[in-house]
């Protein structure tokens, strides 16, 4: 049982700064798999950087899933094509940044399969995105839900779409920023198809 470093939600194509959690705190991190779903968070949120400015990414998920379902129990929704949509913007925001083809074929199959399940689905991402940046430790899991953490730093509400997060991050060249400059805490994916290779040094 992890019994310092830090528990995180599990997020979709999650921003910059839970990287640069992760990279802090690893290998000792437990990511949250029992709490009950909460709403308008990162968890099936994703930031992008399109020609217009910031483009969020939402995953839907079947009526019921709020506030009463625990995280590792809530289902994708498919009553539309979001996966098509998703890809569809992931394409035409990255398509022209450095590296999108070196890594479109990794990332594709997330856009093409149907995973039943919102935890399983943002776990194999993430087991991926840091396969490719080279950032290697066991994921540990909660097995049953604490409200307050006393030895872990808790980071469950800390990084959130609904308020700005303040860390010290570095710019790097971003594909639209002559349009609206150097935008903080993006989805990882903006700083991977923009650096590459290089993205897993960045921290």
């Amino acid at each position: 049982m992890i019994e310092k470093g830090a528990v995180l939600p599990m997020f979709y194509l999650p921003p910059v700064a839970y990287f640069a959690k992760l990279n802090a705190y690893q290998p000792d991190i437990l990511f949250e798999r029992e709490e009950h779903f909460p709403k308008q968070t990162y968890r099936n949120r994703a930031n992008i950087y399109s020609p217009d400015g910031v483009l969020p990414l939402t995953v839907p998920v079947v009526k019921g899933s709020k506030m009463h379902t625990k995280v590792k129990d809530v289902k994708i929704s498919y009553d539309f094509n979001w996966q098509r949509l998703h890809w569809m913007s992931l394409a035409s925001c990255y398509r022209s940044s450095a590296y999108f083809e070196y890594y479109e074929d990794d990332l594709a199959p997330f856009y093409q399969q149907h995973f039943p399940y919102l935890f399983d689905f943002n776990e194999q991402l993430l087991q991926l995105l840091l396969r490719l940046m080279k950032i290697q430790f066991p994921l540990h899991y909660t097995e049953t839900y604490e409200a307050e953490y006393t030895l872990l730093h808790d980071y469950r509400n800390t990084i959130s779409p609904k308020k700005e997060y303040v860390f010290e991050q570095k710019p790097y060249y971003q594909v639209f920023e002559e349009r609206h400059g150097f935008i903080k805490n993006l989805s990882i994916v903006d700083l991977l198809f923009n650096q590459g290779p290089q993205a897993g040094n960045y921290f």
